[in-house]
């Protein structure tokens, strides 16, 4: 028996970004950057998605290489988290399985998970900035994962510069008023046994 959904994984991004958010633009400097990230989640949630956004900018130009958000529930793959669909996107879009070529960084509207703090180490980019802290997603429910308390100073060692707590507040809104929506909590921590 062939079946498609059994030989392909096919991940897409929502139509409404390319009609709510200027890709061409670019954007100077990192509360800016962040402003993305953070708008692309709140867009996610007012489309249904969770309440995590992400972008991949080239350093150099401010350009928008690629966006993601958490679209776990609407694509049915609990991979989908912001962080992983803006990597894999933009290393779509640059031709690579790597973003070591270039000088990317990485905007997440929230603290990486274990499972995008592992991403971020392995993707090439060469900065994480972050916004809410791993705290807040996991007030509203979420698991986070298992994650060493010095994870920045490790990515760090990898070479990857780490700037925590930017636009915090506006980050912490946008998963407050997803939860204040009643958004669905997947992947809470359950313990075996």
């Amino acid at each position: 028996m062939t079946d498609l959904a059994l030989t392909e994984v096919v991940w897409r991004q929502p139509s409404w970004i390319a009609a709510e958010v200027d890709l061409d633009a670019p954007y100077g400097g990192d509360e800016a950057k962040m402003g993305v990230a953070i708008d692309l989640a709140r867009r996610n949630v007012a489309h249904g998605g969770g309440p995590f956004g992400a972008a991949v900018f080239d350093a150099a130009t401010g350009r928008i290489v690629a966006l993601g958000a958490n679209w776990v529930v609407s694509q049915k793959s609990s991979l989908l988290h912001a962080e992983i669909a803006a990597i894999a996107f933009a290393e779509l879009r640059v031709g690579s399985h790597s973003l070591s070529g270039g000088n990317y960084e990485l905007f997440a509207s929230s603290e990486p998970c274990a499972q995008c703090l592992g991403a971020t180490a392995w993707s090439g980019v060469r900065r994480l900035v972050c916004g809410a802290p791993a705290q807040d997603a996991e007030a509203i429910g979420f698991d986070e994962g298992p994650r060493r308390t010095d994870w920045a100073a490790q990515l760090e060692a990898r070479g990857i510069a780490v700037t925590l707590g930017l636009l915090a507040a506006e980050a912490r809104q946008v998963l407050r008023t997803y939860a204040a929506r009643g958004g669905p909590i997947y992947n809470a921590f359950t313990p075996i046994g």
